[in-house]
């Protein structure tokens, strides 16, 4: 019988740094004049390229990998790839809290999707707190949303990049049971860089002459939601499950939104402020309960 595994560290923590961080991806985003699809490839490339030195330690585990797993980590990148086209492309054409309001879908798609595949059933409690928090997300963004052609295409993207950032963080949980947290993150990144570059070959977005700037935010890209959210959140869905982490990531409009108004003077109302507010008590309520946790490793990758 597996038994579930216990985080080293109070999950609350790297769920706020992750939060924290992911809520400054949306700013980054928006000072950068290149291509969404080159901000992507590069934010994991360079990702890729920080996280190199540590794979030797993991090189004994890609040996162990099945042809089946590499299929499924493939599809992970190809989807987190249309998440960041997606969900970039959206903040091109609205504001930061109308394109994040809509990722507050996400731990509804994250919760269906582990019912249908997993027979995974969500603790009342945890649907209380999402309710809650979605509640308020909805209040931040809904000053934002606007009517125009442009604003709906925004509005559509963002959320077909929650949809197929949601089925991402599915196929996470069922390989984080087989693969290293840090082999699936590189592995996965790795994917989505290829599937970014096979794009920009496709559609002739030229991979290089971009200014000092962009490779800046490309950096930045790179280490602060990319490193201390994305890699941190695969490395939590060792311990808690990604309706758990979908939930807490209904923090990010806050974020995103706090710091879009210091930052890019995108205005918020008072009503936004409460909405926050209430986000805030949704995910107190959800992270300061016992968090859902997912079943060990497989044995052959616990050594």
């Amino acid at each position: 019988m597996l038994n579930a595994r216990v985080s080293p560290v109070p999950v609350v923590f790297p769920l706020v740094v992750g939060i924290v961080a992911v809520s400054f991806s949306s700013i980054f985003i928006k000072w950068s004049t290149a291509p969404v699809s080159i901000q992507g490839m590069y934010r994991l490339l360079l990702t890729l390229l920080l996280m190199t030195p540590f794979l030797f330690k993991h090189v004994r585990f890609i040996k162990k990998v099945t042809l089946k797993q590499y299929v499924l980590l493939f599809l992970s990148g190809l989807f987190l790839a249309l998440h960041f086209l997606f969900w970039m492309g959206s903040l091109k054409l609205t504001t930061v809290a109308s394109s994040t309001i809509l990722l507050s879908l996400q731990p509804v798609f994250v919760m269906i999707g582990a019912y249908l595949l997993f027979k995974e059933k969500t603790p009342v409690q945890l649907v209380y707190g999402m309710v809650i928090a979605m509640i308020g997300a909805m209040m931040i963004g809904w000053g934002d949303i606007g009517v125009s052609a442009e604003n709906l295409m925004g509005d559509a993207l963002s959320v077909l990049g929650t949809i197929v950032v949601a089925i991402h963080m599915l196929i996470g949980q069922k390989l984080m049971k087989e693969v290293p947290s840090f082999l699936y993150s590189y592995l996965v990144f790795f994917f989505a860089v290829a599937v970014f570059a096979v794009y920009n070959l496709s559609v002739g977005v030229p991979m290089t002459g971009y200014g000092e700037n962009d490779w800046k935010i490309f950096v930045l890209l790179a280490i602060v939601p990319t490193v201390f959210g994305h890699v941190l959140f695969n490395w939590l869905l060792t311990y808690i499950s990604a309706s758990t982490i979908s939930i807490a990531i209904l923090g990010e409009p806050v974020g995103a939104s706090i710091l879009a108004y210091f930052l890019l003077g995108e205005q918020l109302h008072w009503f936004q402020f409460l909405g926050g507010a209430l986000v805030l008590c949704g995910l107190y309520y959800v992270l300061y309960r016992k968090p859902v946790a997912v079943e060990q490793r497989d044995e052959m990758f616990s050594a």
